[in-house]
């Protein structure tokens, strides 16, 4: 399988997921479907494929730069590990902040506006969360009661 098609089976992947905690966060179904280990896991696979199937990383690619990291990217495979990494974490970030708003009694129409942006830019969308867990909760942590 080449990057491309992994990268379309990842990215449309999600968004069924997503549709769930957006139109159906309380459902069944949703608890099943998302908030279970299958769609992490199933990213994970594809995570570890794109970095396996890559080859060497680049010579001059590390973390200690921003350089560096653009080198690590900079390869079909390493984008499309890059790209899975974001898919699976924003999406663990989205499912958390719909169990947390429900088990806040938060409703989902004030959540919807953070998983969108949790979404499409997922630290800007925790912030807002976490600014509207602030605002009606009264409280700046984000521990488990």
């Amino acid at each position: 399988m080449n990057p491309e098609t992994m990268f379309l089976i990842c990215n449309n992947g999600v968004l069924p997921a997503w549709l769930l905690l957006a139109l159906a966060p309380h459902w069944r179904g949703t608890q099943v479907i998302v908030h279970a280990i299958w769609i992490p896991g199933l990213l994970g696979v594809a995570y570890l494929w794109a970095m396996l199937s890559g080859g060497p990383p680049v010579a001059d690619g590390g973390f200690g730069s921003l350089a560096g990291v653009m080198a690590l990217l900079s390869t079909p495979h390493a984008a499309l590990a890059g790209w899975i990494h974001y898919l699976a974490f924003d999406l663990f970030v989205g499912a958390w902040e719909s169990r947390d708003a429900r088990r806040l009694g938060i409703s989902p129409w004030l959540v919807l506006p953070c998983l969108f942006l949790t979404l499409m830019a997922g630290p800007v969308g925790l912030l807002l969360y976490g600014i509207l867990r602030l605002s009606l909760r009264k409280t700046a942590t984000l521990q488990e009661a």
